[in-house]
């Protein structure tokens, strides 16, 4: 197996295998090749089918089904009652499945509601659709950031998950492409291209899932592409990353992730960056078009900001994984995010304005992903790490209410842009305080190691403390 070397090391009746670095490196990038293209594909496809009802009112949803008043904000804003709720459950729900086939199966039964929303007549009925839509996509994203930590350890997850939630960004900008192609489709089959957004789009989302029903994998245990050193080496090296804490199924682990204040620090963070980058999907085609741009036009430049959110969000994952450090990217991606929004909020000429769009998907993306990858790392034992990972992204989407309410004074915007700036200081004074939340508590674990002899050898002891275990380390 080339420079792959066994070394015959017997502990608790289980072979370790040791690696150099460049082997190490290796098999996490085939573990990558086999994993993050689907991630990233899921993800992609489930913004673009939560967000192109943007895109759509701007192609002529809102003229044929007489969004009038508040109709948009309620029509955006209902996909994340159930949306947020159904998280948890789900993600209990992957523990006792294979995630090759509750991973799919979300994907069908989204992706058949998003093709039937081409069905739409009425503002009722697609009040209707946006519900069931939000209750179908509810597993996906806590599900894959759950499915990233059953593979990799806790100092390689921030760029994994950049990389499947730079796939936002490219929805996004994707999304302004597709739209501007689709659009030109008005009439064909006797419906509207906004239609037709939301009908090709469905049908794709059910054509991958199926796919993957088929080629998904699930655990490293049982990956086929993984050979035998490779597959004990990943299962050994995620034991000693996880401090030897437990695996298996207990309601007292969903208990301790209900329990825990650092749960709810955890959601104000990612509440505070979520409502800005919902705001920026729904609305970015709005806003642009406000800025004097046509319909067509503002589908194309809401292309750009995005990109720079992908490319933002990749950079930053991977310098966060390298510095193993979370709450300082955060701070410095909500302050980018911050100065666009104040851009936006003070400036009357177009482009003043549309830069500050650019800085404000730039710094807020990637702030995301490393708020999640935080999360993931910080919540020991895998069940309550799925639950936290749950109630974080669950909890913190109810912000997505908030932002489909907030831009409702065109054509400056005042009351959405300032709410999204006091947001995005909220997350910045939370992660202030997580940091010195969790550097305080590391303190505290070294000294009772150091005074009670507690060695990694007695990691067995605490198995069921999770991240309380005196052997846990949080991340800063």
């Amino acid at each position: 197996m080339g420079s792959l070397r066994k070394d015959s090391i017997e502990s608790n009746s289980e072979k370790q295998i040791v690696l150099n670095p460049s082997e190490r490196a290796r098999i996490l990038r085939k573990i990558d090749w086999h994993l993050l293209p689907f991630v990233t594909v899921f993800y992609l496809l489930s913004f673009l089918d939560r967000a192109n009802v943007g895109n759509a009112r701007v192609a002529g949803m809102a003229t044929n089904l007489r969004l009038t008043g508040f109709r948009y904000n309620i029509a955006a804003a209902v996909f994340f009652i159930p949306y947020s709720f159904a998280e948890v459950p789900s993600n209990i729900a992957l523990k006792l499945f294979r995630p090759s086939r509750w991973i799919p199966s979300i994907m069908v039964a989204w992706g058949v509601v998003m093709t039937l929303m081409c069905l739409v007549k009425s503002y009722q009925s697609l009040v209707v659709a946006r519900t069931f839509l939000g209750l179908t996509e509810a597993g996906l994203f806590p599900g894959i950031n759950y499915y990233i930590c059953l593979w990799y350890p806790r100092s390689e997850r921030s760029k994994r998950i950049a990389i499947f939630f730079s796939s936002a960004s490219v929805a996004g900008a994707f999304g302004g492409l597709l739209a501007y192609g689709i659009e030109r489709m008005e009439g064909v089959g006797g419906l509207h291209g906004w239609q037709w957004i939301f009908c090709l789009e469905g049908i794709v989302t059910v054509l991958v899932a199926i796919y993957s029903f088929f080629y998904m994998h699930d655990y490293p245990e049982t990956a086929k592409f993984l050979t035998e050193p490779e597959r004990l080496y990943i299962m050994n090296m995620l034991k000693q990353d996880a401090n030897h804490l437990s695996t298996r199924f207990d309601t007292q682990f969903i208990w301790q992730a209900i329990k825990d204040y650092k749960t709810y620090v955890q959601i104000l963070i990612y509440l505070g960056l979520l409502v800005p980058g919902y705001a920026i999907a729904l609305f970015s085609p709005t806003i642009i078009n406000e800025l004097g741009y046509s319909a067509a036009n503002a589908q194309l430049l809401s292309v750009p900001p995005f990109v720079a959110g992908a490319i933002a969000t990749i950079i930053v994952g991977v310098y966060s994984d390298k510095h193993n450090l979370r709450g300082p990217y955060i701070v410095g991606g909500a302050l980018v995010s911050l100065v666009g929004y104040i851009l936006l909020y003070c400036s009357v000429r177009a482009g003043p304005s549309y830069a500050g769009v650019c800085l404000a998907a730039a710094g807020n993306y990637p702030t995301v992903a490393v708020v999640l990858a935080w999360a993931g790392s910080n919540a020991g034992g895998d069940l309550k790490r799925g639950v936290v990972l749950a109630m974080v992204i669950g909890l913190g989407n109810l912000g997505g209410i908030c932002s489909s309410f907030i831009y409702i004074d065109p054509p400056r915007f005042h009351i959405g842009h300032g709410t999204i700036m006091g947001f995005l200081s909220l997350a910045i004074v939370m992660s202030l305080f997580a940091m010195w939340d969790y550097s305080r508590l590391n303190k505290k674990k070294e000294a009772l190691c150091l005074a009670g002899n507690i060695t990694d050898d007695r990691g067995y002891e605490f198995q069921d403390m999770g991240d309380t275990s005196p052997l846990f380390r949080y991340t800063i």
